[in-house]
């Protein structure tokens, strides 16, 4: 453990940052001779070594490919044939403790910690500091400290706190050798650093600071925290107690995760949450309506937003967020974002290699297809006469036109008549993909097939045998109509990737009040009291906000009176609204569903038939699908053998070894 934490070099190869290389408009970077009391000398040292302590940070948007976290391809809402995705290694089997197959990052995450430390210690050194530099700079410090015990404690459970502790360099072993916390008190710890980091941040900042923290990331982090804290696998119900009943400390027998049920943290998840909702300053994102935007269907609120859609264009409220179209600076449902240069890259891996020169293998799954509602909110196996959902035929007549999306009129019928998010993030056999940038025809404005003799199937790929569609999906999430790969002119316009949105916020308020079956008076940090409980017509109002965005009906009462129906349309809602936003990882596993929605056979379209025979689902007929490891022990990532063997006292994760 000692390397984990002892000083590391200041020298970074470039000096990265929330948002931007020049960050606080430093321009340049310590090297490796810089003396550490040097930094602590004025203010603008004490800025460069505050980022470059930043630049340990992923980024939050790599959660594709090589990536430090598992992400996406570890869930049953992608997958993919590609060798470039490192969840895949994780439900395959491929990572042990002595082989982390390119994810984790506990060292870094502990050289934060231990420089956030530091600064603490030392900041009053820099003697041109003033009180409001002081003021920004700690809650910066704070941040970064508590999102660093954050990420350590979402991928590897428990651990190591160690307080204001920087710890010596040269102590003995046992110095260094100390135990795990539990989790309640690494929550409780994490919270206590975002709150102190929420008293100190600004709440709003100039466009061009897009990407660092606010008062809001900090609220909005410790929201999530508590939720989780809050959800069934964390708080002493069967899920806890399947999952963690004989997981002790070895130093001293006390249970790691709480085997005893406590509402309490129900309400103190909502109050989390309605503190952001409260100070009034997001929103969700919406794009007003225009004259092609489609007509709402009948059941669907028409009045103005957030008590309907009647003033809205669903498709792009949503999809613009993602593609670079909306302002992600002045996006008012950005809690916190940064531009993501991985979210960029993997647009192509969606792209058809056929015209558009890309990998072909992003894939989403047939469940999260099935997921997606009919136009007028229905479930596909429950379609109505106005909004049908049929699986077999196509459609005939000219191309449907709403919202700037051009849907073809020889499409499949599964396709047709669905909810705007659906047309936002998935590409199916049949899509026009127009790629506006390049100027070469033969580059733009393609409809590609996934089947197996297709333009985009299996037969067309010459040479990587793994750049198709497994599934019969890709991911147009992202991908904007003037994104392009290939042909004269061929550009891409940046990603902004959301840590955290506002819709985020309110699902997990609904969330936390329909666990509640009695009335919590609870007061935050700033002395405000909330009195909360199960109240449906708060949950039928921000929920329904959520759906409204989307063009779809709102909660019944009669729904939002049952808290098992409320339950289940959460989690549903969860999975579109956040596909591939990195959150399905951890709701599965928080909800205590994770084996069983895992051990789900994962399916596609038949890509190995064409026409008719393709629009069949299958279960995937590849060796990456049938040997999906699920298995307890994948609830967290495994800490190294190589820190293990250094500390005693610091006990593995349940499974590994």
């Amino acid at each position: 453990m000692k390397n984990l934490i002892i000083y590391v070099a200041l020298a970074i190869g470039t000096l990265v940052s929330f948002s931007s290389c020049n960050f606080l408009d430093v321009d340049d970077y310590f090297n490796q001779t810089f003396k550490l009391d040097s930094a602590f000398h004025n203010k603008r040292n004490l800025e460069k070594y505050l980022w470059g302590t930043a630049a340990y940070l992923p980024d939050e948007g790599a959660i594709f490919g090589y990536t430090p976290i598992p992400g996406i391809m570890a869930t049953d809402e992608a997958f993919s044939l590609g060798a470039a995705y490192n969840g895949l290694n994780f439900v395959l089997g491929q990572v042990s403790s002595t082989n982390a197959s390119g994810m984790g990052f506990w060292d870094s995450m502990y050289q934060i910690i231990r420089k956030s430390n530091t600064m603490l210690a030392r900041m009053d050194e820099a003697v041109d500091m003033t009180t409001v530099d002081k003021r920004e700079f700690l809650g910066y410090v704070y941040f970064l400290r508590g999102y660093a015990y954050y990420n350590l404690l979402m991928l590897y459970g428990p651990v190591v706190m160690l307080g204001d502790d920087i710890l010596e360099t040269n102590a003995t072993v046992e110095y260094y050798d100390r135990p795990r916390s539990t989790y309640d008190e690494c929550v409780e710890a994490i919270c206590e650093d975002l709150e102190k980091a929420a008293d100190n941040l600004p709440a709003e900042l100039a466009v061009n600071y897009f990407g660092r923290p606010t008062r809001g990331a900090a609220l909005g982090l410790i929201a999530r925290l508590r939720l989780q804290h809050a959800s069934p696998l964390f708080n002493g119900q069967q899920a806890a107690r399947s999952y963690f009943g004989n997981w002790t400390r070895s130093t001293d027998g006390v249970h790691y995760i709480s085997q005893t049920y406590d509402e309490e943290r129900w309400a103190l998840a909502a109050m989390a949450a309605k503190r952001i909702i409260d100070s009034g300053i997001y929103s969700l994102h919406t794009v007003a309506k225009t004259n092609d935007t489609p007509e709402l269907p009948a059941n669907v609120s028409h009045a103005d937003f957030p008590e309907g859609a009647g003033n809205i264009d669903p498709f792009h409220s949503y999809n613009d967020m993602f593609t670079g179209e909306a302002l992600a600076a002045r996006n008012p449902e950005f809690l916190w974002g940064r531009i993501s240069p991985n979210v960029l890259e993997y647009t192509q891996r969606s792209f058809p290699v056929t015209y558009f020169r890309g990998f072909n293998n992003l894939c989403v799954t047939q469940k999260v297809v099935d997921a997606y509602y009919m136009a007028d909110g229905r479930d596909i196996h429950d379609s109505s006469k106005e909004y049908p959902y049929e699986e077999t035929g196509y459609l005939s007549g000219a191309d449907r036109k709403f919202s700037g999306y051009v849907l073809k009129g020889n499409v499949h019928k599964m396709y047709a008549n669905r909810e705007m998010r659906f047309y936002a993030n998935i590409g199916f056999s049949g899509c026009l993909w127009t790629a506006n940038s390049t100027t070469e025809a033969s580059y733009k404005n393609q409809v590609i097939y996934y089947d197996f003799n297709g333009n985009g199937g299996k037969a067309s790929v010459t040479d990587d045998p793994n750049s198709y569609p497994i599934t019969g999906y890709v991911l147009r999430k992202y991908i904007h109509p003037d994104d392009a790969w290939a042909g004269a002119g061929a550009q891409r316009i940046n990603k902004p990737f959301p840590i955290i949105r506002y819709a985020e916020i309110l699902l997990s308020y609904v969330e936390a009040l329909n666990n509640l079956t009695q009335s919590h008076t609870l007061t935050d940090k700033e002395g405000n009291t909330y009195t909360i409980s199960r109240n449906t017509q708060e949950i039928k109002y921000y929920f329904n906000q959520v759906r409204y965005r989307a063009g779809l009906p709102g909660l019944t009462e009669a729904e939002a009176s049952d808290p098992a129906t409320v339950q289940q349309l959460i989690e549903r809602e969860r999975m579109i609204e956040f596909l591939h936003e990195n959150r399905r990882y951890y709701d599965v596993r928080r909800w205590g569903i994770y084996e069983e929605v895992e051990n789900e056979l994962m399916m596609g379209m038949d890509t190995e038939a064409d026409g008719d025979d393709f629009y069949v689902r299958v279960p995937l007929n590849h060796s990456k699908a049938r040997n999906r490891l699920v298995d307890k022990k994948l609830i967290f990532f495994p800490i190294s053998q190589t820190e293990l063997r250094k500390a005693t006292m610091l006990d593995q994760n349940p499974g590994w070894y």
